[in-house]
């Protein structure tokens, strides 16, 4: 497989992942609404929600993750050689330069976040400077600089609120049960109410964990797509390959990460965690890293 086709399968199965995510929502807001009695009211509520949660996310969510994991930005006399390398990716991506910063950790990792091409972020590990050669620092700068190119920051903080939205519903839903919100439907003809709300609490105790589900594979098809667009940039998918070898013998989690952040990082930040089930794989925030290489040294 080449690049670019490897670049449009990824594409197609993340919006295929986007709608399937959209569909989901729909069909717990009809069933928490059918259950209640109050028809489609529950989508308000989400809205007022999801419209609070997107524009803290929008506008502050790089700010926060930033803090979370005491990343500190730096200027080009900092240090001049991953500043040069940034903007010589930044040129032939042609985008803005982003702003850096650094973790002082000895993990090798990284991550990129903001909320568009002109307000983005590439943050890199102490390791990363330490442990990886001109090469392989490049291969990592350009897979971040692909997420951001490619927009996936600003994807996920859109699932990050769908996923919270439908946390949230579900816990208001339970409530109004508990509180006593359900309102009897009055048209006779509606007698499946009672269904309605048994598969309403099903899913408030059950959507949460689908919807991080759709949120972790929606973050491992990314990576995939940034592995390809980032091999792309730089000409030379071996560079990106040979990081993510180092990464992947390197024990030291890092210190920083949280289940929060973690799914931003190039590779799975906590190490330690290798089970060959098909099951756990569905809990990944990244997919294998021996999956990546061989596909990159197919490329």
């Amino acid at each position: 497989m080449n690049i670019y086709s490897q670049i449009a399968a990824n594409k197609r199965k993340t919006w295929l992942i986007m709608f399937l995510f959209v569909v989901f929502i729909t069909t717990i807001l009809f069933v928490y609404g059918k259950a209640s009695g109050y028809g489609l009211s529950y989508a308000g509520i989400g809205l007022v929600f999801a419209g609070i949660m997107a524009l803290v996310s929008y506008f502050y969510s790089d700010k926060m993750i930033l803090g979370i994991s005491s990343a500190k930005q730096i200027q080009k006399k900092d240090n001049p050689l991953l500043f040069r390398t940034v903007e010589n990716l930044c040129i032939g991506a042609g985008i803005p330069m982003p702003k850096i910063y650094i973790i002082e950790d000895s993990a090798i990792n990284a991550f990129s976040t903001g909320r568009d091409v002109n307000h983005a972020v590439v943050c890199v590990t102490t390791g990363c400077l330490e442990r990886l050669n001109k090469i392989e620092l490049e291969g990592v700068i350009a897979h971040e600089l692909s997420h951001i190119r490619n927009y996936d920051i600003r994807l996920m903080a859109i699932v990050v609120i769908l996923v919270g939205l439908i946390a949230l519903l579900g816990d208001f839903f339970m409530r109004s049960l508990w509180f006593g919100g359900v309102k009897r439907e009055k048209s006779d003809r509606d007698n499946t109410q009672g269904l309605f709300l048994i598969l309403g609490i099903i899913f408030a105790i059950l959507s949460p964990i689908i919807a991080t589900l759709i949120q972790l594979a929606i973050s491992r098809k990314r990576e995939y797509l940034a592995d390809a667009s980032g091999a792309l940039l730089t000409r030379y998918p071996e560079g990106l390959a040979s990081a993510l070898e180092k990464i992947e013998k390197d024990t030291e989690p890092l210190n920083v990460a949280n289940n929060a952040t973690a799914h931003l990082y190039i590779a799975n930040p906590f190490k330690g965690k290798i089970n060959g089930s098909w099951f756990s794989h569905l809990f990944d925030t990244h997919p294998p890293i021996e999956e990546r290489i061989k596909i990159l040294r197919s490329m």
